[in-house]
């Protein structure tokens, strides 16, 4: 099966190959699909300027159980992806930030899809 795909797809196609290839650079953390989910969620928050908490990141069911989510949020700061800010007022809530590695990631995701637009246009 054979068949033409339309220019938005075929640029969100090529979009994917770029984003598989900026995760396959050498000297790069490897996500794997439910890190890297995990990941855009936080961003998309942090972005916004609302981060999520610890408990709240833990509260994303669809991402998995709160310990798994947990777990997966320990491997984010071991890779150096996020870090966590204690709030002024009250010590106990943790606040996940992303780490200048972590734009530097979504910079070259970012790269991709202007490159992935432009090879379309």
């Amino acid at each position: 099966m054979n068949q033409k795909a339309s220019p938005l797809a075929t640029a969100y196609l090529r979009f994917l190959q770029l984003a598989k290839a900026v995760d396959s650079t050498p000297n790069r953390p490897s996500l794997d699909a439910n890190e890297s989910a995990l990941l855009d969620a936080l961003a998309v928050h942090w972005f916004a300027g609302s981060p999520l908490t610890v408990m709240q990141a833990m509260g994303l069911a669809r991402l998995g159980s709160p310990a798994t989510v947990h777990r997966r949020i320990a491997r984010l700061r071991k890779i150096g992806m996020v870090t966590t800010d204690e709030d002024a007022n009250d010590t106990r809530i943790k606040r996940l930030v992303l780490t200048p590695a972590a734009v530097a990631h979504f910079e070259h995701l970012g790269q991709s899809l202007q490159n992935a637009s432009d090879a379309t246009v």
